[in-house]
């Protein structure tokens, strides 16, 4: 995991006055994500040391956000990321092997949790960085024309993207709010990323954005308690060539 802590609260006299008494050092945060999570199972208690899950790392945002409003009164708020990195054991002789892993692809799973003081949590879930491909069942034609345009209508073409998807869950109003609904986001996340590869493979698509629109109504069909989606689907161009403009070719054409 990567981990990012951004902090809130009466700090700007650090700013304006060079004043370090208010600034909780990147040293102690950096601690803090150690010693704050086990793998498996949590119990909160007033030593947190060890004693909460990194999964769902949407859980495990939400508890280290709200460490710090509790533990300094200057802050207010905090906002806490986590990108999971995917890592798969190693089949060594067709068996997991204990200790040697790889890393199984560049997509991301991120969520993100943003807690105030007296005002509860936003919990954001998404991925990133999930490269997808087809070689056909992909068209765009009928677009405005003008001066500038040299694109052509194409009612077949190859459609590749790096998918950037965010969801934002229903207010939490504590912690405990958090922990007792924490089944929900292992649920979402494989259920979006699922709903993303099979809407991308199997929609006749008529365009990136009529696709993509498709993929957020099922979302919110199917998780009620996502009250908004996000896609971001930029164009991976792959352009199709007519070997027919070579000489030594046009026997097949």
């Amino acid at each position: 995991m990567t981990v990012q802590i951004l902090l809130e609260g009466e700090i700007e006299t650090s700013y304006t006055k060079a004043d370090n008494s208010v600034v909780v050092a990147t040293d102690t945060m950096k601690n803090t994500v150690y010693c704050n999570f086990r793998v498996v199972g949590f119990c909160l208690t007033a030593d947190l040391a060890k004693k909460n899950p990194v999964s769902p790392p949407e859980l495990f945002a939400s508890i280290v956000a709200a460490h710090f409003p509790a533990t300094y009164k200057h802050i207010h708020g905090a906002k806490c990321t986590v990108l999971q990195h995917k890592w798969t054991r190693i089949s060594v002789n067709g068996t997991p092997h204990k200790h040697s892993f790889l890393r199984d692809g560049e997509d991301l799973r991120v969520a993100k949790s943003y807690f105030q003081r007296s005002k509860g949590f936003t919990v954001t879930s998404g991925l990133e960085n999930l490269l997808v491909l087809k070689s056909t069942g992909s068209a765009f034609y009928g677009h405005i024309k003008d001066k500038y345009t040299t694109l052509p209508d194409v009612y077949d073409r190859i459609f590749s993207t790096e998918v950037t998807a965010s969801y934002t869950w229903r207010h939490f109003k504590d912690l405990t709010d958090v922990i007792k609904n924490a089944w929900l986001f292992d649920e979402a996340f494989e259920g979006v990323k699922e709903t993303t590869l099979n809407t991308f493979a199997t929609d006749n698509s008529a365009s990136v954005q009529a696709t993509l629109y498709k993929m957020t109504q099922i979302i919110l069909a199917k998780f009620k308690d996502v009250q908004d989606v996000s896609y971001a689907l930029p164009n991976k161009h792959y352009f199709q060539i007519d070997m027919c403009m070579f000489p030594f070719f046009q026997h097949g054409c």
